[in-house]
């Protein structure tokens, strides 16, 4: 079996040998540690890659997020690199005064004349599962654009400003879904940051009413074209984790150690894949051992061997080879090694 055939056994919820995996090396990263991102890559390598790709520069865009100091985006959003391999922060949006979304333009155009002719060529060459990441994401570039603050307060007081703002946002993404949907990857991926420990940032409600119809159209675009449909976000998603099966999410990433396992596996097994659910804080701040006890205990409740998991570690520079490798590890080695080493110490699941 394929890498690329064992994602998509593991997506349609099919019998699997192993789990498949995904390291995801941030941007940056081989720059300052290439030698332990050859090493990692040796030993656990990817079942799942991006397409060989390069966003287009929009008619804003300044600097390269791949160099020291500010850059501009596409939408005019400033960050700041202060460290290769590290997240950039952002300093500066462009319609913190709501007044200017009037005048404002979207990078629309960005993709009008791109060809996916080297994205298709880089698909044909590999066997493993190509998963374009695209920039999709209305809530966070909404927060990029206006400010996270303001855009919480704005949207949850019914702000018309920032209800058309976000339109204005979405029908820019729609074009960019539409041209992925129209390449030879196997899936594509956008993202939103909806989760805390506790829950979702804004209400459900809200999200089912603002948010839901424009992912409903990602999923709807994707999925006629015969795409598998990957949505990436962070916390706790239990709350909208139905609606996101209901509208034709294949893959879903959230936190998956802040949950109550045993719930999701009688609730969501053969209906949706929990795409790693990425352990920040525990990579930054625990040890190898409790990375190990991380993914033995998403293992002992989601593992089945019928698909359904996919285990992802997103490597940046704040965390140590040690921690990352044994996160891999765990993932890599067979369930029984796994459930003898969580029964030797770690808690059971919740």
């Amino acid at each position: 079996m394929t890498s690329r055939e064992l994602v998509i056994h593991t997506l349609c919820h099919h019998p699997v040998e192993r789990i498949a995996r995904q390291l995801d090396i941030f941007p940056g990263l081989e720059l300052v540690q290439k030698d332990d991102v050859e090493e990692m890559c040796f030993r656990y390598p990817s079942d799942i890659q991006e397409p060989d790709f390069q966003y287009p520069q929009g008619k804003r865009s300044r600097g390269s997020p791949d160099r020291l100091g500010q850059f501009t985006d596409a939408w005019g959003c400033v960050w700041e690199v202060k460290e290769l391999g590290k997240p950039a922060q952002l300093v500066d949006s462009p319609l913190v005064d709501l007044a200017a979304a009037v005048s404002y333009k979207p990078p629309k155009k960005l993709f009008e004349k791109l060809s996916p002719e080297q994205v298709n060529r880089s698909c044909a060459a590999t066997n493993r599962f190509v998963l374009a990441r695209t920039d999709v994401r209305p809530f966070e570039r909404l927060q990029f654009l206006h400010g996270a603050e303001a855009t919480r307060v704005d949207l949850a007081c019914g702000n018309r400003a920032i209800r058309d703002l976000l339109q204005m946002v979405h029908e820019c993404y729609l074009q960019e879904i539409q041209w992925w949907a129209h390449t030879q990857v196997d899936g594509v991926c956008f993202r939103d940051a909806w989760g805390t420990a506790e829950g979702l940032v804004l209400s459900a409600d809200l999200w089912r009413d603002l948010f839901k119809p424009l992912y409903r159209q990602y999923c709807q675009i994707l999925r006629k074209q015969d795409k598998y449909v990957f949505f990436e976000s962070a916390g706790n998603l239990t709350a909208i984790l139905e609606d996101l099966v209901e509208i034709g999410v294949d893959a879903v990433e959230c936190d998956l150690g802040g949950l109550n396992l045993q719930d999701l596996a009688s609730r969501f097994e053969g209906k949706i894949t929990f795409w790693g659910g990425n352990p920040t804080e525990v990579l930054l701040r625990g040890t190898p051992a409790d990375c190990r006890q991380w993914v033995g205990r998403i293992r002992q409740a989601l593992d089945h061997g019928r698909g359904g998991l996919i285990g992802k570690c997103l490597w940046d520079g704040r965390m140590t080879f040690e921690n990352v490798a044994n996160l891999m590890e765990t993932w890599t080695q067979s369930l029984r090694l796994v459930l003898k080493a969580l029964g030797g110490g770690a808690t059971a699941s919740p």
